[in-house]
């Protein structure tokens, strides 16, 4: 049981996600190095239920669903000192009153960077493969194509192009290196050696765009990336190359690219969309050279228990008075999910 040197914590979070971020493995950790009860999950802060247990937190162990942590929600919890998000970004989650109060916040982030990578990574080795679109012809068709139809297709050389060295991104650059593919960059924030350093060529957006059989996007959702690629950009793709997206859809001008879609000039893996989900008359739902899915490259199912460990770890650390490994700077917000 634990001891009551140990700190006092409380869930807010969606109750859905609980027990496949915490299974009972990782509870029984987390109930050793925190007095928190596992059934009281706060989703309202401004609910008088749970009032009593936010005047001892002393920290909130966070995740999808989580309310928003304004002045209100921190005037009910005055002896928090820190916040573990068992998710990736915050930007939604904390404001100004927070950072103004100096509480510390840490993310899991990287954590969940990894299934989105992973993937990825079978995105771009399937569409090189024409597999997505080779699938669809076989369904319709029933017959093999003839060898002479198989030219161009294959991963051997295929250019490949990723938009930002998130920690998507990067850990992305780190699973294509076994492969024999012509890998570029693009990310104003990524200097040449650090680019070559990471395995890519560095590219404006413009030439990367105009010179890769496949692109894939993984820079933040800012004001400034909004609709990045462009009806105008979107043209400098070249004719038949497949454009992946695990990263946002507002990223993307999606009416520009429907059009592009619809006259078959270019090909799509789109796991997110603008909007999310896309209206049930949507044409990309029934286009052969798009391939949807529902929002899923992020963890989700038994990954989740990968967000979980990293709260844990960072919770162990809380205990012992060390630093958070993670930590969500306030100044990294401007730039990040």
């Amino acid at each position: 049981m634990p001891t009551p040197s140990l700190p006092f914590a409380v869930f807010a979070m969606n109750p859905a996600h609980l027990s496949e971020l915490f299974p009972p493995r990782l509870m029984e950790r987390l109930r050793r190095q925190a007095r928190i009860d596992p059934g009281l999950v706060v989703q309202d802060f401004a609910d008088p239920a749970v009032a009593p247990a936010l005047a001892r937190a002393e920290v909130l162990i966070t995740g999808w669903g989580c309310p928003h942590l304004g002045e209100q929600a921190l005037a009910a919890a005055p002896r928090l000192r820190t916040v573990l998000h068992a998710a990736g970004s915050v930007r939604h989650l904390v404001g100004e009153p927070f950072w103004d109060r100096g509480l510390t916040i840490s993310s899991a982030v990287r954590a969940n960077a990894l299934p989105v990578a992973e993937y990825t990574l079978a995105a771009i080795l399937l569409a090189g493969k024409d597999a997505f679109a080779l699938r669809e012809r076989f369904r319709a068709e029933h017959v093999y194509p003839e060898p002479h139809e198989y030219t161009g297709v294959g991963n051997l050389g295929r250019r490949v192009g990723l938009i930002g060295a998130s920690r998507v991104g990067r850990r992305l650059l780190e699973l294509l290196r076994p492969f024999d593919l012509a890998v570029s960059l693009y990310d104003p924030y990524v200097d040449p050696a650090e680019a070559a350093r990471l395995g890519a060529v560095p590219l404006s957006l413009d030439e990367l765009l105009r010179t890769s059989d496949i692109v894939s996007v993984h820079a933040p959702d800012t004001p400034e990336t909004h609709h990045m690629l462009s009806r105008e950009r979107l043209a400098l793709m070249p004719d038949g190359s497949v454009l992946i997206n695990t990263s946002r859809g507002a990223l993307v001008d999606h009416r520009a690219l429907t059009g592009e879609l619809l006259s078959g000039r270019l090909g799509a893996v789109l796991d997110v969309t603008d909007p999310e989900p896309l209206p049930a008359d949507s044409p990309l739902y029934r286009l052969p050279n798009v391939f949807l899915t529902p929002h899923i490259a992020g963890s989700l199912g038994n990954e989740l228990a990968r967000l979980g460990g990293t709260v844990l770890e960072e919770l162990e650390r809380v205990v012992t008075g060390n630093p958070l490994a993670y930590p969500v700077q306030r100044a990294e917000l401007a730039t990040s999910a």
